[in-house]
């Protein structure tokens, strides 16, 4: 148990520990609703990745060539339950997905294109300026190709990695 400060003026306390966000994860997971389907009309065209098969040539080369620029679909599902784990620093979460890309054929038919198994662990420290709250982010993972018959080679992809990316929200001022 961690002791509460002394409020000298009003404050919002907000406390959850491991054990409260591991069982909500645990009875998402089991519920089944960590899935979501995402199509290439869900994504904004600014977006630096969309869902077309001429922008899928890094999982698949063969991709473009059989279906050239069509539409895809994206069907992301937990392969496990997710963790959280608290330390004085940051918050760190480990997520063990799956993603399965199906080709979007202009009948609406959808035709399988690869399975990758995503593993990332996702680090977050925040910092609090004035009556800011902001921090960093950072995702490092893996993409591993699952082996399943009838869908396109993919291409070789180790580790993936990304740099911290900052983000920044405005707390309300009302808090303050």
């Amino acid at each position: 148990p961690a002791a509460l400060p002394m409020a000298h003026e009003p404050m919002l306390l907000l406390a959850v520990t491991e054990f409260v966000a591991n069982s909500a994860a645990f009875t998402y997971f089991t519920a089944g609703a960590l899935r979501r389907n995402i199509s290439s009309n869900m994504l904004p065209r600014r977006f630096p990745l969309q869902l077309r098969t001429k922008n899928m040539g890094l999982f698949s080369p063969q991709l473009q060539e059989r279906y050239p620029d069509q539409p895809m679909e994206l069907h992301l599902s937990a392969r496990r339950q997710p963790l959280l784990s608290c330390h004085p620093d940051a918050l760190h979460g480990a997520l063990f997905s799956s993603a399965e890309a199906f080709v979007v054929l202009p009948n609406a038919t959808r035709v399988p294109a690869f399975l990758l198994n995503i593993d990332a662990n996702v680090t977050g420290k925040p910092t609090i300026t004035g009556n800011r709250l902001g921090g960093t982010v950072s995702l490092k993972g893996e993409l591993s190709p699952f082996p399943t018959s009838g869908l396109l080679p993919l291409s070789p992809v180790s580790r993936a990695g990304t740099p911290s990316r900052p983000w920044l929200l405005a707390m309300p001022t009302a808090l303050s």
